[in-house]
């Protein structure tokens, strides 16, 4: 452990503030990334067949 580290028992003012402090919230989910995939998807289908239809004419 480094030396710095200061043990919040150590003393009441450093106790208290350490035991006051809020606990952090459980991370929420994520949203789904699936519509994003999808819609990435979909225009990469539209750009090759506008490229193919464009070579093709």
């Amino acid at each position: 452990m480094p030396e710095n580290y200061t043990d919040p028992s150590g003393n009441t003012e450093a106790f208290r503030a350490f035991n006051q402090t809020p606990e952090t919230a459980a991370p929420t989910e994520a949203p789904s990334r699936l519509p994003l995939i999808i819609g990435a998807a979909v225009v990469v289908v539209v750009l090759v067949a506008l490229v193919a239809w464009l070579a093709a004419g």
